[in-house]
């Protein structure tokens, strides 16, 4: 069974835009999976239809 980190992002146009990271290394630490959230948003490296990532919605990790 695969470990797969889910993080879910609000968007400029009120949307929500989730990305997923298979096999992610373990374990996480909460502080650092939303230090990561933040660079994602900071460095507005990924669009998409909803328009930029805006905010930090949650993060889980699931077994697929």
């Amino acid at each position: 069974m695969a470990k797969v980190l889910e993080m879910t992002f609000s968007t400029e146009l009120g949307k929500s835009k989730t990305l997923r990271v298979v096999d992610a290394k373990e374990p996480l630490a909460g502080a650092d999976v939303a230090a990561c959230m933040d660079n994602i948003i900071a460095k507005n490296i990924f669009t998409s239809t909803g328009g930029d990532l805006t905010g930090k919605v949650k993060a889980q990790v699931i077994t697929t």
